[in-house]
């Protein structure tokens, strides 16, 4: 007798998504890659409406499920709309995807407290405080998949506050990726290599570093965006079931080689 095919484990048909941090960059590249592979997907900005808008305009035009609400995830105020924005389109969640990032490019011996609190209040406090608002919102066997990169392990010139943020949101999804299994969630950190995007530009001495870093890798060029959403789709699918705590490289080999 013929068994039915089984459902591509891969498939994010159905999913119900938030993205934050996701009308620019990485985030975009994944919040559209999800959309397209089936997923019904919220997105955030913050001040960047014409981002916003140009996001909303791709996705229209490509027929994707996509809701953008206006909420900074660093504020009591813009996680409340973050969750009224799941209530209202949702019944559950399948996979929250925290790509939002921020910080301060300074050499370490010149940063304040300020720049700290600035810088961890997004990285690291508001994607801990989000996913605590978010608990009794997800579906079983849900995904949570946090942005990390490698200045959290390598040290990197003008990114002590943001590479060391990024190590503690590290940290912090293993803890979670413990304490939330028995709730059937896993948690993932996705660390890219480096991507032309808006944020590596805005950066000291970006286009020198963006070289360096495209010599160091083992093929000779950077990470394309469509390598980090692809990698994203797998942790956020079925087929990552058994992976949770973990921290997927995607750079082509480039952190072999050390740090830029």
């Amino acid at each position: 007798m013929n068994q039915p095919p089984a459902a591509d484990p891969f498939s994010l048909q159905g999913k119900r998504v938030l993205v934050v941090g996701s009308t620019r960059g990485i985030g975009r590249a994944i919040a559209l890659r999800f959309a397209a592979d089936g997923a019904d997907v919220i997105v955030n900005h913050v001040r960047n409406d014409g981002a916003a808008e140009q996001f909303r305009q791709v996705a229209e035009d490509s027929g994707l499920r996509v809701g953008i609400v206006r909420a900074d995830a660093s504020s009591d105020k813009g996680r409340e709309l973050l969750v009224d924005a799941i209530q209202g389109r949702f019944a559950d969640l399948s996979v929250l995807v925290y790509a939002a990032a921020t910080g301060v490019h300074k050499p370490a011996a010149e940063v304040t407290g300020r720049h700290f609190d600035f810088t961890y209040a997004l990285n690291v406090r508001a994607f801990l405080l989000l996913v605590q608002a978010l608990m009794p919102r997800f579906a079983p066997a849900g995904s949570i998949i946090a942005l990390s990169s490698e200045g959290a392990v390598h040290a990197m010139s003008h990114y002590s506050l943001v590479g060391s943020s990024k190590a503690a949101l590290e940290s912090l999804c293993r803890h979670l990726a413990v304490e939330l299994a028995p709730r059937g969630l896993r948690v993932n950190v996705l660390s890219p290599g480096s991507v032309e995007t808006d944020a590596w530009l805005a950066m000291p001495n970006a286009e020198e570093r963006l070289r360096e870093a495209a010599g160091r890798s083992p093929r000779g060029k950077l990470t394309a965006l469509d390598e980090v959403a692809t990698a994203a789709q797998f942790l956020a699918s079925d087929a990552s079931s058994g992976i949770a705590g973990h921290t997927l490289v995607v750079d082509g080999g480039t952190r072999i080689r050390g740090a830029g």
